[in-house]
């Protein structure tokens, strides 16, 4: 029997070398685009996430935005009811502060170059929102003095009424080379103070 002869390709049988050499190349590209895939996706879940989470951070600092500026003007219109209530209360304190009263009619008066003779105060006139302090003044001056003193107390922060205003006793008064007349005048000062909450809700429930 002749000898069989052997199949073309490798030496031994086998695939041809091509063959495996395109196998090969076949399976490197598929490690590689099994690879791509699961790199790529692994990629785009990261981009995804962070895009999610950048969302999420940039509508946080919207809202940490508003929310500052929210509070900002909340302390602008704390600081402006506070600075209103400051100005309130110079015009009409929820004290009687006498002592302030006092002092304030005294500052006029040096201003205005009369002479504050007595102050006596008086008992608070209630009403249904404020109280009324009255005090009794005698003051002695010329007569442009008192003017002046009339007009400076009305110019005062703090609301304060002058009436009953009475003359008393004119006399003539030399200063300097010239005489001029002195006047000695009485008149009630009737400051006003702002009932407190209590006192408030007392009065309406005496009027009810």
């Amino acid at each position: 029997m002749p000898p069989t002869r052997p199949p073309t390709g490798a030496p031994g049988g086998g695939l041809p070398l091509v063959a495996k050499i395109a196998i090969s190349i076949v399976a490197v590209i598929f490690v590689g685009v099994g690879y791509f895939v699961v790199f790529f996706g692994d990629v785009d879940a990261q981009m995804s996430t962070e895009k999610n989470r950048e969302t999420n951070l940039r509508s946080e600092l919207t809202k940490a935005q508003e929310s500052n500026k929210a509070y900002q003007t909340d302390l602008e219109e704390k600081a402006r009811r506070e600075k209103m209530a400051q100005e309130q209360k110079k015009v009409l304190p929820d004290e009687a502060e006498t002592p302030a009263f006092l002092s304030a009619i005294q500052g006029v008066a040096t201003v205005s170059g009369v002479n504050l003779n007595s102050f006596t105060p008086r008992d608070e006139v209630a009403d249904q929102y404020y109280s009324k302090v009255p005090m009794e003044l005698t003051v002695s001056g010329r007569f442009h003095q008192i003017a002046r003193f009339f007009y400076g107390v009305g110019k005062l922060d703090r609301i304060i009424n002058v009436e009953d205003i009475e003359m008393l006793s004119p006399k003539a008064k030399k200063v300097g080379d010239d005489s001029d007349v002195v006047l000695d005048v009485k008149c009630l000062a009737t400051a006003f103070r702002a009932k407190k909450a209590d006192e408030a809700l007392s009065a309406r429930k005496r009027g009810k």
